[in-house]
């Protein structure tokens, strides 16, 4: 198990029953890089993987 892990299994285990929208999760991730600047390329890189996950492989 990777140290993330428990951090996305602890988001699971307390919010894995509620719905949100993307909406919701994008103003909370500007939120996040608002706070903690260092992590905008990472967030920034799991919004453009989140966005594209239905995209046809272009290779």
């Amino acid at each position: 198990m990777y140290f993330t892990d428990r951090g996305i299994e602890e988001l699971e285990s307390r919010r894995g029953e509620e719905e949100v929208t993307f909406e919701w999760l994008a103003e909370r991730l500007k939120e996040f890089v608002d706070l903690n600047p260092d992590f905008e390329v990472p967030v920034e890189r799991l919004a453009t993987w989140l966005a594209r996950l239905d995209d046809e492989d272009e290779d």
